[in-house]
């Protein structure tokens, strides 16, 4: 009988860029994990909402996005 195992790296070779933007509720500290709704604001603005599960805290976040070039 034979088997087959599958290794997976614990080396973290590049970390994911969105993780460092989650935000915390700023009354109890509990960690958010997806906002509640988004909007474009304009081109190059996006507006989250997020409503904190655990005290129902509700703040706006606004973040740039990047242009990327595109070449054909």
């Amino acid at each position: 009988m034979s088997a087959v195992a599958e290794v997976m790296s614990t080396v973290v070779l590049r970390r994911d860029p969105r993780c460092s933007e989650l935000p915390t509720c700023p009354v109890c500290a509990d960690s958010m994990v997806a906002a509640e709704a988004s909007a474009y604001v304009s081109d190059h603005i996006i507006s989250y909402l997020w409503t904190c599960d655990n005290c129902g805290y509700g703040f706006v976040t606004k973040h740039a996005v990047k242009r990327r070039l595109v070449c054909n």
